[in-house]
């Protein structure tokens, strides 16, 4: 491997840990989420040109901020801006204890606020929050929301102008403007977590950085409306998924599946942290709303001390009403899975096959999903060309490796 691309590999994991926080702290300075994303990428490239020959600094995530300052300098001195500019970075240079008015002092939940600004549509807030705060590429946020490569450029190129045009604020924004935005917010975190959780690239299988980021926003936002019942619900979700990351993956960093992870590696501390996030969802008396109900679902496992000793039938109940809920054609699969597993695999593919799954017709979840019910169900043909149907919609990572692995169990000895 040449030095460049070690270089451009290093510069992938490091962003992935610091890309937010570099975008947040120029964000704060300039005042432009959009601007402020251009000069990390300026930056990221400058390294990619510095880097193979100077060597990695010993603080990357500062070394690239630097960068975009400056470089946020050069453009306002071209631009005879620079005196106000200046004035503005040394009041951000020389912060002090006097400005610990504000209710919460994180960039990052900012720059969340920030990309989930009212002047956006729902679709615009989530691909912007995913591409600025999670750093996942336009590929990746195509593969967890289901829709093409090009939409999601040009919803995130509409959504950076549609902020500059409206001039929105890089802060926490006051009480009443919480309904409106909250929302989003948790949409975007929950998709983040998602992404952290089980990857839909590369090869990690569990994306630790990203998980463990969110989870730090989620606690942030129960902190700061105590009384929403699913913000504290989708941090009870969080913290029970959470909980498994450990047992995930074997030791060769292969993916391990729920049934036979070792359920003495999840982490029973933050189990419990979960079940009372969700007790503390459902003393709020509002009723639970999806992610009250998928946490209910993870308690569920969390309890169970073998996939047999699990509440499957409690398990489809609580899909059921998620489905109701969301109309979300993943819940369905799920449901499907959830009913083989309490009453055969052969309900389940009834189930599956009855239901409305176009949305996901370009989707390896369905052909995997068929393939694995019909190898439990005895019919190893059809179940192999079902597996077979999923590896091809599939580019390589821990997913396919999974499903290739089934495939080749199927093969005739």
């Amino acid at each position: 491997m040449s030095e460049r691309s070690e270089t451009r590999r290093t510069l992938d994991a490091i962003w992935r840990i610091e890309g937010a926080q570099v975008v947040a702290t120029v964000a704060r300075v300039v005042g432009d989420l959009g601007l402020a994303e251009d000069l990390a990428q300026d930056a990221l490239a400058e390294a990619l040109d510095q880097w193979p020959g100077s060597g990695i600094p010993r603080n990357p995530g500062a070394w690239l901020t630097s960068v975009a300052k400056r470089r946020a300098i050069d453009g306002w001195r071209r631009r005879e801006r620079l005196d106000d500019r200046y004035r503005a970075i040394g009041r951000d240079l020389s912060e002090t204890v006097e400005h610990d008015w504000e209710p919460i002092r994180d960039d990052v939940l900012k720059l969340v606020f920030a990309a989930c600004h009212p002047v956006l549509s729902r679709d615009a807030r989530v691909v912007l929050t995913l591409r600025v705060v999670a750093g996942l590429s336009s590929e990746e946020i195509s593969r967890l929301l289901l829709v093409p490569v090009s939409t999601v450029q040009q919803r995130v190129v509409r959504a950076k102008r549609s902020l500059a045009a409206a001039r929105v604020p890089f802060e926490i924004p006051e009480t009443g403007e919480w309904p409106e935005r909250l929302g989003a917010v948790t949409s975007v975190v929950y998709l983040m977590f998602t992404e952290g959780y089980a990857a839909s690239s590369g090869e990690e299988w569990v994306r630790r950085d990203i998980a463990d980021e969110t989870l730090r926003l989620g606690r942030i936002l129960v902190s700061l409306v105590p009384r929403e019942a699913e913000v504290h619900a989708l941090l009870a979700l969080m913290e029970l998924q959470a909980s498994r990351f450990a047992a995930r993956r074997g030791v060769d960093g292969a993916p391990v599946l729920l049934e036979d992870q070792d359920r003495r590696r999840w982490d029973r501390g933050q189990i419990d942290r979960g079940v009372r996030a969700l007790e503390r969802a459902d003393a709020l008396g509002r009723g639970r709303g999806p992610y009250a109900l998928q946490a209910a679902i993870a308690a569920c496992h969390a309890r169970a001390s073998s996939v047999e000793e699990t509440d499957w039938h409690e398990i489809v109940a609580l899909y059921e009403a998620l489905e109701q809920v969301t109309r979300n054609p993943v819940v369905t699969v799920n449901r499907a899975v959830a009913m083989a597993m309490a009453s055969g695999p052969l309900v389940g593919l009834r189930f599956l096959d009855d239901a409305d799954l176009s949305a996901l017709r370009s989707s390896y979840l369905v052909p995997s999903v068929r393939g694995e019910l019909l190898r439990r169900a005895g019919r190893r043909g059809e179940a192999a060309e079902e597996l077979r149907r999923a590896v091809e919609l599939l580019r390589d990572g821990p997913q396919r490796r999974v499903i290739e692995a089934k495939l080749a169990a199927l093969a005739p000895t």
